[in-house]
């Protein structure tokens, strides 16, 4: 409690004294002639910045803005670049304030007024670009609680002042310790090494998706080796920034090591499955498939530990990929491959049956969705039932009857029209009621 109450102590008397300092250069400031000089100075590279960025905004946005639909790398490249055209008024205001320094100080040996409206055009560019360019949660949440407050300090001449203090804070943490701003460059350093990693991850998983020639469970299995090795780079990357050797990661690896062992076996299995269904191409995205569980959807993603499969109803369902590989599963689509469907009927016993398979095959082949290959349409006597006579006609689609193909309700309204049209009757259920003895009929 005294040692915390001491920091705190410590903290507010650093605090007065950099405030009575800002406020000596204030004063300084405002009773020079060479500060109001530098004042006018500021002012001017703000409003020839403010000038220029307004010519420049219109043209530069329309020469970095692709034409639609286009994603070859040149124009993801400029759509990436386009994003960063709102920085363009601090920037410029940087760069002019720069040379006004210069000037400055060859003529009055001093630019203290102007290095800090520079400084202050600085932390302007970056609040714009946590607020109106970055997207990304994690990297907002970085840019709000520490590039913003590391830039507000720079331009108030704060910075190493600080970063002398959080170097100075020490955190036990067990046998290891690091000081705070040790953490706060991991944070830094971490979080925009991942960042650009995933952004390389999502520009290189959509160039490899567009190679048509590649099988599809090859194009999986590429992007998920990239995947892997551009943040494998980037953790690796990470530790050697952050000076933390590779060596002192064996203990943890042993650690994993044992987790794999007893309580992430299952973790391990799955990935090793995910790996060859990818290798196989047995199942890949775009396929219905059912298993022997009862699952039943079109596979939407594959990732390392397990498979999303989408119902027709639109939920979402989660299938670890050791299903896969140990169960019985049944492949409707096969990628492409066509789908034999049956659909059943009846005629009555009053029907010349001769005529009705050739009748029943012109109305179903007429169906646009109905292939001649492998088989053509093929109505088959199957029996004599208690109503009438049974068939049914088999035939061939290209993709599986769901929600947006309706090859069977389609084929069974060519069955009745067809029907119909050639006086054919459809027979319903007739039932034979036999009453023996006398029915006596009682008079009132």
């Amino acid at each position: 409690m005294e040692f915390g109450t001491q920091a705190q102590t410590e903290l507010l008397n650093s605090l007065i004294e950099q405030g009575e300092r800002l406020w000596t250069i204030a004063l300084g400031w405002l009773s020079s002639p060479a500060a109001w000089s530098q004042f006018a100075l500021l002012m001017v590279a703000y409003l020839v910045a403010l000038y220029a960025a307004r010519r420049l905004r219109e043209p530069l946005s329309r020469l970095l803005t692709p034409a639609s639909g286009q994603m070859d790398p040149l124009s993801r490249t400029r759509r990436f670049v386009l994003i960063f055209v709102p920085l363009l008024l601090p920037l410029l205001a940087y760069v002019f304030t720069g040379i006004g320094e210069s000037v400055t100080r060859s003529l009055f040996g001093s630019g203290a007024v102007i290095a800090f409206g520079k400084r202050v055009f600085l932390f302007l560019a970056a609040r714009i670009l946590v607020r109106e360019i970055l997207d990304d949660p994690l990297m907002k949440l970085l840019g709000r609680y520490v590039l913003i407050p590391v830039a507000a300090l720079y331009a108030l001449g704060l910075l190493e002042p600080a970063m002398a203090k959080l170097d100075q804070t020490v955190v036990p943490l067990g046998n290891l310790s690091f000081s705070l701003l040790f953490a706060l460059r991991f944070l830094v350093v971490g979080g925009a090494i991942f960042w650009l990693g995933r952004w390389s991850n999502d520009q290189s998983a959509q160039f490899i998706k567009q190679q048509r020639e590649m099988r599809p469970a090859m194009r999986e299995l590429t992007v998920k080796a990239v995947e892997i090795g551009i943040f494998g780079i980037a953790f690796l990357l990470v530790m050697n920034i952050m000076g933390i050797s590779l060596t002192s990661l064996a203990v943890l690896g042993g650690v994993i090591g044992v987790g794999l062992g007893f309580g992430l076996q299952k973790i391990a299995s799955n990935f090793i499955s995910g790996v060859i269904l990818l290798l196989e191409g047995q199942a890949t995205v775009g396929d219905y498939v059912e298993l022997d569980g009862g699952e039943a959807g079109t596979i939407v993603k594959m990732t390392a530990r397990a498979t999303i499969l989408e119902t027709f109803d639109g939920r979402w369902i989660v299938v670890p990929n050791e299903d896969f590989i140990t169960t019985r599963v049944v492949n409707f689509s096969d990628q492409g491959s066509a789908n034999r469907y049956e659909a059943p009927f009846s005629v009555s016993y009053d029907t010349d049956i001769n005529r009705v398979p050739a009748i029943i095959e012109a109305a179903v082949a007429a169906h646009p969705g109905v292939l001649a290959n492998p088989f053509p349409p093929d109505c088959e006597l199957r029996g004599f039932g208690e109503s009438g006579v049974d068939f049914a006609v088999e035939f061939w689609v290209e993709g599986i009857d769901d929600g947006k193909n309706k090859f069977m309700s389609d084929v069974l309204f060519l069955i009745w029209n067809a029907l119909k049209e050639n006086g054919i009757e459809i027979p319903y259920p007739h039932r034979v009621v036999e009453l023996s003895g006398s029915i006596e009929t009682r008079q009132a």
